[in-house]
């Protein structure tokens, strides 16, 4: 019987990028795709649905952080964005929009195999994705959830304010969203809340949870710019969600 390879799909408007990584690659036993631009990717995705998409950043038309989002909603799949050396908010915002991980050109082949690696090792912790269920009906509203100026639909993922209005969150903000509701009045720490989120562990020098806080706490909190009261900031330990503020 044909062994099963783990696939990998390459996103990269650069050939010569692309025969590198492909090359090398298929020499550590992956089945590797390639495609230059967003039409191809969804071609590519069509065709045969990869384990993991290495996503480049910078692509004509549709950048890879549009497709980011577009992969996120869409599949369960790893994805790990390729950003400019040095640009934190490429990276900040690809993970914020539901990347596994990220790597910096120019990168070392070795570190990102490492990479490729622990997002694979994550998605199979993770375990198969949940069995979709009917919708319920009209007729039965769903049990929104109070928190602090706004109410979260746990089960069709949204977030509204009191009087009706939606309010744009995005994948990773609710993933935040669930894992205070889960814990209220308890401290999360940084790795706690990155593990809850995206499985992944907290670095040193790393701001992107509290990045996203940032923005998330501008629209719960009742009070715009004051102290914040439903997320709040526990010195030299992380963040706790108080439901009664």
């Amino acid at each position: 019987m044909e062994e099963v390879r783990t696939r990998l799909l390459v996103v990269d408007d650069d050939s010569s990028v692309r025969a590198l990584l492909r090359d090398y690659l298929e020499g550590h036993g992956y089945g590797v795709a390639e495609a230059a631009n967003g039409t191809q990717m969804r071609e590519q995705i069509g065709r045969e649905l990869p384990d993991a998409v290495l996503l480049d950043v910078r692509l004509p038309g549709e950048d890879g952080l549009v497709l980011a989002r577009y992969l996120r909603e869409n599949y369960e799949l790893g994805v790990i964005m390729v950003t400019a050396s040095g640009d934190v908010v490429d990276r900040v915002v690809g993970l914020e929009l539901g990347a596994d991980d990220y790597i910096a050109k120019p990168f070392d082949l070795r570190e990102l195999l490492a990479r490729i690696k622990s997002v694979l090792r994550r998605m199979q912790a993770r375990g198969p994705a949940p069995v979709a269920v009917a919708a319920p009906e009209p007729s039965k509203p769903q049990k929104r959830l109070r928190f602090g100026r706004c109410e979260i639909d746990l089960d069709a993922r949204r977030m509204f304010e009191v009087d009706g209005v939606e309010v744009t969150i995005t994948p990773m903000e609710f993933e935040l969203l669930s894992a205070f509701i889960a814990n209220p009045n308890r401290v999360l720490t940084r790795d706690q809340l990155l593990m809850k989120t995206r499985n992944r562990e907290w670095e040193p020098f790393d701001r992107s949870i509290d990045i996203r806080i940032g923005r998330l706490r501008r629209k719960v909190e009742p009070e715009l710019g004051g102290e914040p009261r439903v997320i709040r900031t526990v010195r030299s330990a992380g963040y706790m969600f108080v439901p009664d503020a």
